[in-house]
C-alpha cells in the first residue's frame, strides 16, 4: 500500500521547529511543510510513452518511479490485457489492421488478434511496434523492474467475473505472497461492487474506490476500501481530511489518491491538502514540486 515516507528536508524542519522553542519569543516558527506524497506513473509514464505499454513502464523506471498505475480489461477468448480505453482505436493501429471491425471493442477481440496491433507508433515514431501487452507481460516487466502497481479494473460489468480472473493472474504470476500484497499492490476501480469483490476475494489486498463520494457515505466506503482515489478537481483540505479521518478494513486510516495531476503548482497544492498520493502522467514534474 502506499506509505509517505519523510525526506530528509521534512526531517529538517522538524528538528528546526523543535530548536525554535529556545528562540526569542517573538520570533515566528516557519510553517510546517507537508511531507511528499507518493508519486504514481499514470498508465506508466505516459506523458513520455505511449500509455500502458511495457515503455512507460520503463520509462517510470528510467525515471526512479516505483508505483505504476495500469488498466484491465478482458479479450473476447478470456485473455486479461493492459489498456485505457474499451475500444482500441484511439491506441492502437486496429482500423488498418482490422477496418470491418467497427467499434473495435476490446471484448470482441482474441488475444492473437491484439496480438497483431501496433500500440505505439500514435505516440511517436520511436515506439513503432510496441504492442498491447497481456496483465502476464505486465506483471512481469514490473517484476523485472522492481517496481509496484495499482491496478484498474475497466468496466467491470462488462466483464463478468473479471475480479476473480485477476486474481488468479496475480497468482500466477507470484504477485499475491505476503511482499507484494502487503508492499507493492493495489487494485482499484470506478465501480463500487467490483471493489467489494476483490475484497470478499482476498481481504488481505488493498484495494480502492476511484471516485469522490460525499462525506456521509464515506463510512459504508470503508467497510471494504483501503483508499478513496478522487478526481484533483473534485477536493480539497476538508474533503482529504474527512476522508482520512476514518479506518478502513485492514484497520488503517484510509488514503487518498488523486488524479491526474501533471502541473507542478497543483501537484504542490494537491501535496497541500494533505493527500497521500498523487497519480500523474510527468512522474518527474510531480516528484520535483513536491519533495
Amino acid at each position: 500500500m502506499f506509505v509517505r515516507t519523510a525526506t530528509a528536508s521534512t526531517t529538517a524542519a522538524a528538528l528546526l521547529g523543535a530548536g525554535a522553542l529556545l528562540l526569542p519569543a517573538d520570533r515566528p516558527e516557519a510553517p510546517e511543510r507537508q511531507t511528499a506524497p507518493v508519486v504514481v506513473a499514470h498508465r506508466g509514464a505516459s506523458g513520455y510513452a505511449p500509455e500502458n505499454t511495457l515503455a512507460a513502464a520503463d520509462a517510470a523506471d528510467a525515471l526512479g518511479i516505483d508505483w505504476v498505475e495500469n488498466d484491465v480489461h478482458r479479450t473476447r477468448d478470456g485473455e486479461l490485457v493492459v489498456l485505457h480505453d474499451t475500444s482500441l482505436k484511439r491506441t492502437t493501429d486496429v482500423e488498418q489492421v482490422f477496418p470491418d471491425r467497427a467499434p473495435w471493442a476490446v471484448k470482441d477481440f482474441t488475444a492473437a488478434e491484439l496480438a497483431k496491433l501496433d500500440a505505439g507508433s500514435w505516440f511517436g515514431t520511436q515506439f513503432t511496434g510496441a504492442g498491447v501487452p497481456t496483465l502476464t507481460q505486465f506483471l512481469h516487466r514490473l517484476e523485472r523492474n522492481r517496481q509496484k502497481l495499482l491496478l484498474e479494473i475497466k468496466s467491470p460489468a462488462t466483464y463478468p467475473g473479471i475480479e476473480r480472473d485477476i486474481i488468479r493472474v496475480l497468482g500466477r504470476s507470484g504477485w499475491l505472497d505476503r511482499s507484494h500484497v502487503r508492499n507493492r499492490l493495489v487494485i482499484q476501480s470506478f465501480g463500487a461492487d467490483s471493489v467489494r469483490k476483490v475484497h470478499a476475494l482476498r481481504p488481505d489486498i488493498t484495494t480502492g474506490f476511484l471516485g469522490t463520494p460525499a462525506v456521509a457515505d464515506l463510512p459504508s466506503y470503508a467497510a471494504f476500501t483501503d483508499q478513496i482515489n478522487p478526481s484533483y478537481a473534485t477536493i480539497g483540505a476538508d474533503y482529504v481530511a474527512a476522508v482520512q479521518r476514518l479506518k478502513g478494513p485492514h484497520g488503517k486510516r484510509l488514503r487518498v489518491n488523486t488524479w491526474t495531476v501533471n502541473k507542478a503548482a497543483d501537484a504542490v497544492k494537491a501535496r497541500d491538502y494533505g493527500v497521500d498520493g498523487i497519480i500523474t502522467n510527468f512522474p518527474d514534474v510531480v516528484r520535483d514540486a513536491t519533495s
